[in-house]
């Protein structure tokens, strides 16, 4: 199972869109240099969050690591253009030499919609399209011939630059849409499930439903991809976990909650949230693999991302729990799938 990161490059009180990106960079190199296998920066156009152009903070990352494979956590496709899109994520390959991922997702917060000039009536249909048209690109940029509603249409054109991997990576990230579920199976595409609270196991007939669109597709048995995405955060003990994150986690999930209507939360609910079947994986490295382990058992991912940086979590503390994830947490997750998967002794 792979393991990594996601970020949304969350701007704290005090750290100026300089700074931030400065510490962006820098987690990003750490993960890297300590073997992870993903780092993920996802796109948001608010004052709260640094990076509006995920393709451009990752084409900075590229030029600054090795091996770590790049992904957008999200692109929000329906706001923008497909073409675009294929062609900056082309050119992070290049920089990277085949190390980019396209995440597409619809978008959780809707701030693009207007800032681009479309109608939130047409939230999944634009989805749908640009997708489609995104896939088309991946396929064969040399001759794309495509129309919709939402674009002008295209009539064998070329696109360029072409990408080193053959076809640029897409996957397809949700927050709970059992029709971006079915999509995705149908499309036979990876899928990613953000899981921002609650119960995992809530999830997992989302997971099923991904499955039997794939089946029901005709897409080959065993080759469809599952990410979990949570948030995460490991210290050297639970104490120090939770005085790091905690707070933060709190102010930044009580912001966004009133936006949504959602009830206010405090510290027995942040403490519910880490339980060992609950949705937060934050603690000590042997907490935070058992519930990966745990995660693993429900969903069977074949890879799964935490999101460390959230809020006004101190740069020193995120650097801190990256180096214990890769170096702690990440052994023991490794270590314990390869023991289960090694068949017992007659």
């Amino acid at each position: 199972m792979e393991l990594g990161l996601a970020t949304f490059a969350d701007l704290g009180a005090g750290i100026s869109p300089q700074e931030r990106m400065r510490d962006l960079l820098e987690e990003a190199r750490l993960a890297d240099q300590a073997g992870l296998d993903l780092f993920a920066i996802g796109e948001h156009h608010r004052p709260d969050y640094l990076v509006s152009s995920p393709s451009v903070a990752l084409a900075a990352v590229a030029a600054q690591t090795e091996r770590i494979r790049l992904s957008s956590a999200v692109t929000v496709l329906s706001s923008d253009d497909p073409v675009r899109v294929f062609q900056q994520f082309a050119e992070v390959d290049l920089i990277s030499g085949g190390r980019a991922e396209i995440m597409a997702g619809r978008g959780s917060f809707i701030e693009s919609f207007p800032l681009f000039g479309y109608d939130l009536d047409d939230y999944d249909e634009l989805y749908d399209e640009k997708l489609r048209l995104l896939l088309a690109l991946t396929r064969d940029p040399s001759n794309v011939t495509w129309s919709g509603r939402h674009r002008a249409p295209l009539n064998g054109v070329a696109v360029w630059p072409r990408p080193v991997q053959d076809p640029l990576p897409v996957w397809v990230a949700v927050g709970g849409s059992p029709e971006s579920v079915v999509r995705a199976g149908t499309l036979g595409l990876p899928l990613t499930i953000a899981i921002i609270g609650g119960m995992p196991a809530r999830f997992r007939p989302l997971v099923d439903l991904y499955r039997e669109a794939w089946a029901a597709a005709g897409h080959a048995p065993g080759e469809e991809r599952l990410a979990i995405n949570t948030h995460a955060f490991v210290g050297e003990t639970l104490a120090q976990a939770d005085s790091a994150f905690a707070h933060s986690y709190l102010e930044v999930m009580n912001r966004v909650g009133r936006e949504r209507g959602w009830p206010p939360s405090g510290r027995r609910e942040y403490e519910a949230l880490r339980g060992s079947q609950a949705a937060l994986a934050v603690g000590t490295p042997e907490q935070v693999a058992e519930k990966i382990l745990y995660e693993h058992e429900l969903f069977g991912m074949d890879r799964y991302v935490g999101q460390m940086s959230l809020g006004a979590v101190d740069h020193r503390d995120v650097l801190r729990s990256i180096e214990l994830f890769a170096t702690e947490v990440a052994p023991l997750v490794r270590e314990e799938l390869a023991r289960r998967e090694t068949p017992a002794a007659a």
